[in-house]
């Protein structure tokens, strides 16, 4: 199996600022759709008020968001991908069994920002523009299914959902630290991390510091227990 740490929602580039959690649970904010792009507005997500917030007053309900990955009601997720990003997923070999880990970054209210998982998929297949279901998931406004979004575009889809809790176990930045500095655990030190090569970055004691680019971090868990139990526990955590 190989397991994806997947970047997505707002930033300090993207949006803004970090992501809101409230009342404990974690709400990743989609990044604003792009001039010209298909969208759902904020305001219809539920989400003006925290976007308003996080952004400073730059994106407003009215404004569309890019959402995805987008998860429904039926336990089911969809993500889609284009461009170099979709390539490197294909060329790590990632696909049906693989494990999609959603992270970005997140602020409590007074607290310092951080990455931390919000959410999971596990990829049961890979809709391509032409395939008869891209019409199922332009019924559900996925934006990769409403336009095409560059070359090699895809909606990777498969179980998934959202993290209902933010465990502190699922913040992947060190305690009082920046949030690119990471704690990892050890298979992921064993096994490397696409994006990651050998070197400084890798500090030891389980810290690394994390890519500043870069949307699709691949991990090959292989046949790694301790592997395996990690993203169990990961799962089980967001549940």
């Amino acid at each position: 199996m190989k397991i994806v740490l997947s970047r997505k929602g707002f930033d300090s580039t993207a949006g803004g600022g970090p992501s809101p959690i409230v009342g404990g649970v974690p709400i990743s904010l989609p990044i604003p759709a792009g001039r010209g792009r298909p969208g759902t507005s904020y305001a219809a997500l539920g989400m003006a008020d925290h976007a308003l917030r996080a952004s400073r007053g730059r994106v407003t309900g009215d404004d569309l968001a890019h959402h995805d990955p987008l998860f429904t009601a039926d336990g089911r997720c969809a993500l889609g991908q284009c461009g170099a990003a979709q390539a490197h997923l294909e060329k790590r070999g990632v696909g049906p069994g693989d494990l999609f880990l959603f992270f970005g970054l997140f602020r409590a209210e007074g607290a310092a920002p951080h990455h931390r998982i919000f959410g999971w998929m596990f990829v049961e297949d890979v809709v391509r523009v032409g395939d008869p279901a891209m019409a199922s998931l332009a019924a559900l406004n996925h934006p990769h299914a409403l336009a095409a979004h560059g070359s090699n575009d895809a909606i990777w889809r498969g179980p998934g959902g959202r993290a209902r809790t933010a465990h502190p176990e699922l913040q992947l930045s060190a305690s009082d630290s920046r949030p690119s500095l990471w704690r990892v655990p050890e298979w992921i030190a064993r096994a490397g991390l696409t994006y990651h090569p050998p070197g400084p970055r890798w500090q030891g004691e389980g810290l690394l510091q994390s890519a500043a680019r870069g949307q699709e971090f691949v991990g090959d868990a292989g046949d790694d227990a301790a592997a395996h139990a990690w993203a169990h526990r990961m799962l089980a955590l967001m549940a």
